[in-house]
């Protein structure tokens, strides 16, 4: 697969879980893959080890995507150092989880701001990026909870159907430009988002998935690529579960 090979792919939250599963993905197909994270520089430098062999096709930023001053100097460094940008991933999310009733407002804050103004930020000044070239291609990486509504995470399944809303708008705003923006909405995928969880919790929720297993990262991936490909040039504001047919 070489069908992003010349094209820049920036990649939320791209080092560890999911994130760090579409970046490997994207660099196997040819592209050039930033790949940004927030705090856990550990993480950041064992993936970096780990995909040595694609060498400076592999470049690694550090910053908080909630923080409009930093996205705007991540993306001023960025038109310094690529010719351009083809494809967004807003990937970068969090989980602060706790029944409503018990639930701080900073943690309704935090989720928030990373999972739903993150990708207002970044989606923000990709589309000026993206502009210049008439072509692009966003994906949101929403979830199935958005739409579910999972007991104790009001802040994530708000913060993951903002982003299918605002896709929506943003749609129509850019199409004429040749941007497309979609949403893949995973279900339960095996990473670290979920190794916190009980074991009879982990249960309950396979019991839910029709499939009565949780996904791999690249059954993700495969979605992702198929709306960051070219050829899906006629898609736009739509959403795709990968969820083992787990839906609401």
């Amino acid at each position: 697969m070489t069908q992003f090979t010349n094209q820049h792919v920036i990649i939320t939250g791209g080092t560890r879980g999911i994130g760090a599963g579409l970046a490997e993905t994207f660099l196997r197909a040819g592209a050039t893959v930033i790949a940004t994270y927030s705090g856990n520089d550990e993480a950041a430098r064992n993936f970096k080890e780990k995909l040595a062999l694609y060498g400076e096709k592999l470049v690694l930023k550090k910053f908080n995507v909630a923080d409009a001053q930093a996205v705007e100097n991540f993306f001023r460094e960025y038109e310094g150092q690529f010719p351009s940008l083809e494809v967004l991933v807003n990937n970068a999310g969090i989980r602060r989880d706790n029944i409503v009733a018990s639930l701080p407002e900073s943690d309704w804050d935090s989720v928030l701001d990373t999972n739903l103004k993150g990708t207002y930020l970044m989606t923000r000044f990709a589309v000026l990026q993206m502009m210049k070239n008439r072509y692009g291609r966003i994906v949101n990486m929403s979830s199935v909870g958005g739409k579910l509504g999972l007991p104790g995470q009001a802040n994530y399944a708000a913060s993951k159907a903002g982003q299918i809303a605002l896709s929506l708008s943003v749609s129509k705003e850019v199409a004429k430009r040749n941007i497309t923006i979609n949403n893949v909405c995973p279900g339960f995928i095996e990473t670290e988002l979920l190794a916190d969880l009980p074991e009879e919790q982990v249960k309950e929720y396979k019991s839910q998935v029709p499939m009565k297993r949780f996904g791999k990262v690249d059954e993700v991936a495969h979605a992702v690529l198929f709306f960051a490909a070219r050829e899906a040039s006629y898609i736009t504001g739509a959403t795709l579960d990968v969820a083992g047919g787990l839906n609401a």
